[in-house]
């Protein structure tokens, strides 16, 4: 690798958006940390899955492929930046970046172009990088391509020019809305939205003054056939969170928000693993871990996805346990074994909810009789779970916990277990141990960081096709939970103790999904993955249909987004978050779909009971 003069880099990079609007000096600071790559062609410069990326990467010259599935998403060219979504994500990457003909890049820490890619200037970059067609996957139904109309989900609020401020607020809030609509005789519209509020009330405005003396009038509005990506492009540039939607008539639809979900998690999660990773001792990793609590709030009520909530969560509580075993590591001195943190369960999956435990194990590279590497990995573990359970992330109380002995071993004496299961799946605990260590993901250590010869517990069981007694008594254990489908048209309750009148989300609704999908997965061939991965690839292998992949699909991401829904409540409310609900509080109309969403997955499970039976799977 050769260095550039820092002049000639600077004079590329502003040449180049996002860093052509940065200043003299921040642009001679950027240029000075900038590192040029030479890769011959057919390079692979970032693999699909590694991340998130400690660098992005901006085009010199040459070319750099963007390939998905072994299918050619993009070819970008000089100027061009990629590995920023990833890194500000802080998710794996989706794609592999690999140089078509000799290429050269400009590599640029990411510590170095976070802040600056959430100024106004990179925001509309990265909104208009990630919601390029091509980087979103194979088309469906992502809201970049979606015309705007489709994409309104908030009830609409409307209010007259003379409806008083006071009352404009008490029907945003009957309605679940943060703006309210005013029709004007012009047939235009002005708006009054919740930062309108705290304005009024921050400058003292009486509240019994008329909506049209605090509402923006007249409102910016945007067609109902204009594609979500270029309405959200013209918010981002005109500064507005909201926009009320129009039908070709002039008719009004509704109000459309923030749609952009990764601009959202920019605002929330990528800050605070930024300071998660600057933490200095365990007090200020705890002090940072207070921030997840209001950020998962505010993505629910930006009304992001359950499925992605989850996973940044799953990302922070990674941010925060790479960080003890740093801190551990630096008291402890390093491990006499090249050493691995495995996440495992919910937050292995990346399916964490405020009410999930931590499941983890570890695993090091050497003789299983290592009494040193033993007595360390106890050591760290003993410390990065006291960190997590002051930080408010409990460990398992069942014992999958990396302090345990059976869940700290050699990598050799894991794949010996694991083989061992394979061979006898009828060994005591074979099915619940088998259940987490093919959820196994790392999360820190040598397999984190992609060393090749530290092994992969869960690739053990690949090839667990081969053996057809331990995936029949998986699949009877994924039997075991049965949805909840009622007596009378009702949903079954706990009838005694504290739990009496009340529905378990998790147990009785998304276990028995989880457990599904992990039997099918692993019948595909499919090892650790998240749940809905693992259903759409046991349909594409034909071990469910598509029809009952995507019925256990959909029942999935429908309670998921119950549990988080329920969860935050008890959060705002101070409480500790669980997965109990009374049937009785939800409305007739989520009642309704959560009952055919179980039925549903009862008939899937009477469907595989009756093929085991039979000897057919």
């Amino acid at each position: 690798m050769t260095t550039a003069p820092t002049g000639d880099a600077a004079e590329f990079l502003g040449a180049h958006p996002p860093f052509d609007a940065l200043d003299p000096d921040e642009l001679a600071a950027l240029a000075a940390v900038a590192e040029p790559e030479e890769h011959r062609s057919g390079t692979t410069i970032l693999a699909e899955g590694l991340g998130p990326p400690a660098h992005v990467r901006m085009v010199r010259a040459g070319a750099v492929e963007l390939v998905h599935g072994g299918r050619v998403l993009d070819l970008l060219g000089p100027g061009e930046l990629f590995g920023h979504a990833a890194m500000l994500a802080g998710l794996p990457l989706g794609f592999s970046a690999v140089a078509r003909g000799a290429t050269t890049c400009l590599r640029l820490p990411a510590d170095a172009v976070r802040d600056l890619l959430g100024r106004p200037a990179g925001l509309r970059y990265v909104a208009r990088s990630l919601l390029a067609p091509t980087l979103l996957g194979e088309g469906g139904p992502e809201p970049a391509r979606r015309p705007a109309g489709e994409l309104l989900r908030a009830p609409l609020c409307t209010a007259t020019p003379a409806t008083t401020i006071r009352e404009a607020a008490q029907r945003m809030t009957a309605c679940g809305a943060s703006a309210v609509v005013v029709p004007l005789d012009d047939g235009r519209v002005g708006i009054l939205t919740d930062r309108d509020l705290r304005a009024v009330v921050a400058a003292g405005t009486d509240t019994a003054a008329p909506v049209s003396s605090a509402m923006t009038a007249p409102a910016w509005t945007a067609a109902a056939d204009r594609l979500g990506g270029e309405v959200l492009l013209d918010m981002l540039d005109r500064g507005v969170r909201h926009v009320p939607v129009l039908d070709p008539t002039g008719r009004l639809l509704g109000v459309l928000e923030d749609l952009d979900v990764v601009a959202a998690t920019t605002r929330s999660s990528f800050g605070l693993r930024a300071r998660i990773a600057r933490a200095a001792t365990v007090d200020e990793v705890v002090a940072a871990a207070g921030e997840l609590t209001p950020t998962i709030i505010g993505l629910h009520d930006a009304r992001v996805a359950a499925a992605d909530v989850a996973g940044i969560t799953a990302v922070v509580v990674d941010a925060l346990t790479r960080r003890l075993v740093d801190l551990a590591v630096a008291e402890l001195g390093p491990p006499p074994r090249p050493l691995t943190w495995l996440a495992l369960g919910s937050l292995a999956r990346r399916e964490a909810m405020p009410s999930s435990d931590v499941d983890s194990a570890l695993v090091w590279v050497g003789p299983e009789r290592d009494a040193a590497a033993a007595a360390h990995s106890r050591a760290l573990a003993e410390r990065v779970l006291a960190g997590l359970a002051a930080a408010g992330f409990r460990a398992d109380a069942h014992g999958a916990v990396a302090t345990n002995p059976l869940f700290a071993r050699s990598y050799e004496a894991w794949a010996e277990a694991a083989r061992g299961w394979l061979r006898d799946p009828t060994q005591e605990r074979a099915p619940i141990l088998v259940s987490l260590a093919v959820d196994a993901r790392p999360v820190w250590g040598v397999r984190a960081s992609g060393w090749a010869g530290a092994g992969s517990v869960p690739d053990v069981f690949r090839h667990a096709r081969r053996h057809p007694d331990l995936l029949r008594l998986l699949g009877r254990y994924a039997l075991a939970h049965r949805p909840p489908t009622g007596f009378l048209r009702d949903f079954v309750v706990e009838h005694s103790g504290s739990r009496r009148g009340r529905l378990d989300l998790k147990s009785g609704g998304l276990v028995p999904i989880v457990d599904l999908a992990r039997w099918a997965g692993m019948t595909a061939g499919v090892t650790s993955a998240s749940t809905p991965a693992r259903l759409r690839a046991a349909a594409a292998a034909g071990v469910l249909d598509a029809a009952t992949a995507a019925t256990l699909e959909e029942a999935f991401h429908l309670v998921l987004q119950l549990r988080l829904a329920h969860q935050v409540e008890q959060l705002r409310a101070g409480d500790v978050p669980d997965d109990l609900v009374r049937p009785r509080d939800l409305s007739a109309v989520t009642r309704a779909s959560l009952r055919e969403a179980f039925r549903a997955v009862a008939a899937v499970q009477r469907r595989i009971a009756g093929e085991l039976d039979l000897g057919v799977r």
